[in-house]
């Protein structure tokens, strides 16, 4: 198809999205049941569908007898499964398979591999870069019902589990055996362990337990021709050959479905404080931290920020009241140990230390838990409370924590008036921001100011472009802002390895050239 022809016909799309206050991304999918192979993404690309087969009768009907019951076919019953948390991306499949156990995932894979049928892994579809729902028509695998918890060992506090483990529910239950989940987010109440390891979710937790490349043990993988890799050790040395499961964490589903997991979990705190905080620029934000880490130390578990713009937003948006004095800054603190009167002076000496020395203006603390969680509303509800202001330009960036706000502020002045708000948050501990741009409604040339800009600068400050959102469909292309050409060869020659016929999340992670080049 002529690159005049595709312009065209994305020019009428993005004409019909703008009436309709909808970025292009979102009617990805439309069309699809007339045939439309091309997709124009309101990138300077476009997408063409790969020469995969279309789903047939005879298909649906082989998976009706492999999982009766648990096939969706309603147009309106797979609709949900085909759109995003942020309504940003929208696929058109036509089928969604509800396995239950390893065995039937890997029937699937085998049969989709053998019919050259393409697969879209999902969990709890919380994912923010397009990594979860289809492009074309993939076949939606869903891990919703493989929800067991198959073990858990007081001792040790290792819990092995499948993968569609909603991320809450896990930790309300090895809550009861004195443990937590080592990590924590926003979308907890939705998302799948499974798809937290697919993406190596960060979260709250990161600064106290690390990341998940370090506490999940073990995996079950099934790869793209059905055969399943049962590495789901519990054990926390094993040093014989390669790690394996590193290859599967973080790759978005694109490798292998992962159908179980071994996790490290850590003992439940007996005493949490947190600490909400007004500081009155960043400089003092940052200061702030030094002083809370070396008088903290050991206890500390959250370090998170959020600019002024932020909590407007939620006050305005949610109805949230701020605890303190207006200030430029926020801070949450987080202390979780063992001894409360032991963590309770610590942080009364950091605090005092704090407003004495002006790091501080205004704060307040919490020990209780409704007062705990009321706070961390504040920080979590963020995502939320900015898809109440428009449409949301989403960035995660990992960058120096000297550097972290610089970025906001130069974005800030380089969007002016043309950006409804510019505002930035998220794990300074972990070096991590969250840089979202709010407008009124989609608009393509404010996307060309705002890309490749935050990656460019982003790359200058040797940063990487994707801190924990992963890169998905809307990042693939990006990706070399932050890894060598030679880093981004090896993982396509992994993916071709496991993958050869590519049905795994295709037109996700890793990049592909525009056939007949850039338009």
């Amino acid at each position: 198809m002529a690159s005049a022809v595709l312009w065209r016909r994305g020019a009428a799309w993005l004409r019909s999205c703008r009436r309709r206050r909808e970025p292009p991304a979102v009617a990805r999918g439309r069309g699809c049941s007339s045939g439309r192979d091309v997709v124009p993404t309101g990138e300077r690309y476009a997408v063409r569908r790969l020469p995969f087969a279309r789903l047939a009768d005879s298909d649906v009907a082989f998976f009706e007898r492999l999982m009766p019951g648990r096939v969706v076919t309603g147009e309106e019953e797979v609709q949900p499964f085909n759109v995003d948390w942020l309504k940003s991306v929208r696929g058109c499949s036509q089928l969604v398979l509800k396995p239950q156990t390893t065995t039937e995932v890997s029937q699937v894979l085998r049969y989709c591999n053998e019919k050259n049928l393409a697969v879209n892994p999902q969990g709890g579809n919380t994912g923010l870069v397009g990594g979860s729902v289809p492009v074309f028509d993939e076949i939606i695998l869903s891990t919703a019902l493989m929800n067991q918890v198959i073990s858990f060992d007081k001792v040790s506090g290792i819990l092995v589990c499948q993968a569609g483990c909603v991320l809450e529910r896990l930790n309300d239950y090895v809550e009861e055996q004195g443990f937590i989940m080592p990590l924590d987010l926003g979308a907890k109440g939705s998302c799948h362990i499974g798809g937290n390891v697919a993406t190596n979710a960060g979260g709250l937790r990161l600064l106290r337990y690390g990341s998940l490349r370090g506490t999940v043990l073990g995996l079950e993988v099934v790869l793209a021709d059905g055969s399943a890799l049962d590495c789901l050790t519990s054990l926390r040395k094993d040093n014989t050959g390669y790690d394996l499961k590193q290859l599967f964490i973080g790759s978005e589903g694109t490798l292998g479905v992962i159908t179980a997991v071994s996790i490290l979990c850590p003992q439940k705190p007996k005493a949490v404080n947190v600490a909400f905080l007004g500081c009155q620029s960043f400089a003092k934000v940052l200061e702030t931290f030094t002083t809370c880490r070396a008088m903290l130390g050991e206890i500390l578990s959250a370090y998170e920020f959020m600019d002024e713009k932020c909590m407007e937003l939620v006050e305005k948006h949610l109805k949230l009241s701020c605890p303190v004095a207006d200030s430029p800054f926020y801070v949450l603190i987080e202390t979780s140990g063992s001894n409360s009167s032991h963590d309770e002076e610590k942080l009364n000496n950091f605090l005092e230390q704090a407003m004495a020395s002006g790091l501080v203006t205004d704060g307040t603390v919490a020990t209780d838990d409704k007062k705990i969680k009321g706070l961390w509303s504040l920080r979590e509800r963020i995502t939320e409370a900015l898809t109440h202001d428009g449409y949301v330009y989403k960035y995660d960036v990992s960058l120096p924590v000297g550097k972290l706000y610089d970025l906001v502020a130069d974005t800030r002045a380089r969007l002016g008036q043309n950006a409804k708000n510019v505002v930035g948050y998220g794990h300074l501990g972990d070096g991590n921001l969250h840089l979202n741009i709010t407008a009124e409604s989609y608009s393509h040339s404010l996307l060309d100011a705002i890309e490749p800009f935050v990656y460019e600068w982003t790359a200058r400050c040797s940063g990487s472009i994707s801190a924990e959102h992963g890169l998905g469909f809307k990042k693939k292309q990006f990706i070399q802002y932050s890894k060598p050409r030679e880093a981004v060869v090896l993982m396509q020659q992994f993916k071709a390895m496991l993958d050869p016929k590519g049905i795994l999340n295709p037109y996700k992670t890793l990049p592909s050239a525009p056939e007949g080049g850039t338009c």
